[in-house]
């Protein structure tokens, strides 16, 4: 066996070894894993998730409605100025009851924290305060060791203020960078908040979109810290929303987007970026099966969807280094969401049992 190619066989065992590590005891590394909501119309969906197969519920925990003023003592989550969402804690002991842990997504700076400016989306000035403030919530809510930093900051109107950039462009402007470069420094000081607080703590960075106004390419490539280092995390996220078949062998997609054929080379570009591949965390994934708001694209009849589920489930599953898929509706929202599983009437579709099977 040539050199190369040990090196190679090398590497992708490390990955491997990796998300086995990080996987509950008794269980295999691939997780399948859901978005809320807890309830709908009074009647407790986790029970319905555990049918599903899913081990890991997804949530959001927004710093905004969280820490409307600032508070005193940022690290502690007793400061008066925090008030704790009753719901989140709900969520966190649900889950617990029916064998799941809970990943939050922490995002959105309050106007204290991002300049002033009102509503969703903003980062904040100072990467240090968002490391508080996750410090604060990771000691509130002390059973939760999946955190993740942000939510699509790659995103149009995510992670604001943001500068776009054409896809084709390998040089990116100073004024392109200071999102990618800001967003590093937080994740690079949230993984060292919660790491002191518990080695268990997984940090998941990234959870670039399928395209963006910076590609996860252009994105990846720019995060970096001041001095040219690198941040420090477990594993990098990706939502690979693809309007192509999930299935890997395809030819790169254009506009520098990131579908699900294409995580291979994402897996390469962290490996190329921080000097070894990180397991990927696909946090949101579906198929839409009709006309909606949210996507351009749906696939028809159920039979072929139910494949799209399928394959992504399949191939996720072999590729050895994708730790979970996540699935990010479970009921459509129709005319907004054709992304469920279940249809607004609550009939199954046939996505429901390739998701529940495979």
């Amino acid at each position: 066996m040539c050199r190369a190619l040990l090196r190679l066989v090398a590497a992708v065992t490390l990955v491997a070894a990796f998300v086995a590590a990080l996987a509950p005891a008794g269980a295999s590394a691939f997780q399948k894993a859901v978005w809320g909501p807890p309830t709908v119309d009074g009647i407790n969906q986790f029970p319905l998730y555990r049918e599903l197969g899913a081990r890991i519920y997804e949530t959001q925990l927004d710093w905004n409605e969280v820490a409307l003023t600032k508070p005193a003592d940022p690290t502690s989550p007793a400061d008066p100025a925090y008030a704790w969402p009753v719901q989140i804690g709900q969520e966190i002991a649900e889950a617990r009851r029916y064998g799941m842990r809970v990943l939050l997504a922490v995002s959105n700076a309050p106007a204290w924290a991002n300049g002033g400016h009102a509503g969703m989306g903003w980062a904040p000035r100072d990467p240090r305060t968002y490391a508080q403030f996750i410090q604060a919530a990771a000691r509130e809510y002390p059973s939760v060791h999946l955190w993740m930093v942000w939510n699509e900051p790659n995103r149009k109107g995510d992670f604001r203020p943001e500068t776009p950039a054409r896809y084709t462009q390998t040089r990116l402007s100073a004024a392109q960078k200071r999102a990618p470069h800001l967003y590093a420094q937080m994740l690079n000081d949230a993984y060292g908040a919660l790491k002191r607080l518990s080695r268990r703590n997984v940090v998941i960075g990234g959870d670039t979109y399928t395209a963006g106004l910076l590609d996860p390419q252009q994105w990846l490539a720019s995060m970096v810290l001041p001095g040219g280092r690198r941040p420090r995390m477990d594993m990098y996220a990706q939502d690979p929303f693809s309007y192509t078949v999930p299935l890997f062998g395809a030819a790169p997609s254009p506009y520098g987007e990131v579908q699900f054929s294409d995580l291979p080379r994402l897996e390469g570009w962290t490996k190329t970026y921080f000097g070894h591949a990180l397991p990927l965390f696909l946090s949101q994934f579906c198929v839409p099966t009709a006309p909606n708001q949210m996507f351009s694209f749906y696939v028809s009849p159920p039979s072929v969807a139910a494949r799209w589920v399928k394959d992504a489930l399949v191939t996720a599953r072999k590729a050895g280094y994708i730790y979970a898929l996540g699935w990010a509706s479970v009921r459509d929202q129709l005319p907004l969401d054709a992304c469920g599983l279940i249809q607004q009437d609550g009939r199954r579709k046939p996505d429901f049992y390739a998701f529940k099977n495979n």
